[in-house]
C-alpha cells in the first residue's frame, strides 16, 4: 500500500506563527518536537516533511486520520544517517496486519512531499 501528502511549508508556518509550539502538540509527540529543534527556533520545512509523513501513512493505510489511526499512534524518528524512519504504536501495527513501513520525505520549492509504503504479512 503506498500514500503520498504533499503540503504548502508556508501553510505550516503560518499555523505556527499563530499557535506556536501548541500547533506542534496537536500532531507531534515531544521526541518528535525535540528533532525538529533547532538553536534559532524550529526548522519549519522539517515539520512540514513530518506532517506530510504521518497524513502519508494514514492515506496508505486507506483510513485518513480519524479514530482509527491518529497523529499520535504514528511515530518518526531518524536512523544513524539521518533518515527519516515512521512507526506505529504496537497495538496499530497488529490492528492494521503490518510488517513494514517505508518513508521518504523530500521539501523544496515552497513544499514538503512525502511517500509512505506500508508491506502487510
Amino acid at each position: 500500500m503506498i500514500g503520498i501528502d504533499i503540503v504548502s511549508i508556508e501553510r505550516i508556518e503560518k499555523n505556527i506563527q499563530k499557535y506556536q509550539e501548541g500547533f506542534l502538540n496537536k500532531f507531534l509527540c515531544i521526541d518528535e518536537i525535540n528533532l525538529v529543534k533547532t538553536q534559532k527556533g524550529f526548522k519549519i520545512s522539517t515539520i512540514a516533511g513530518f506532517w506530510s509523513a504521518k497524513e502519508a501513512c494514514s492515506k496508505a493505510l486507506g483510513v485518513g486520520i480519524c479514530n482509527e489511526l491518529r497523529f499520535f499512534d504514528i511515530q518518526i524518528s531518524k536512523n544513524f544517517k539521518n533518515a527519516p524512519l515512521l512507526t506505529l504504536r504496537k497495538d496499530k501495527m497488529q490492528a492494521f496486519n503490518i510488517s513494514s513501513i517505508y518513508t521518504s520525505i523530500s521539501h523544496d520549492s515552497g513544499f514538503a512531499i512525502a511517500v509512505v509504503m506500508i508491506q502487510t504479512n
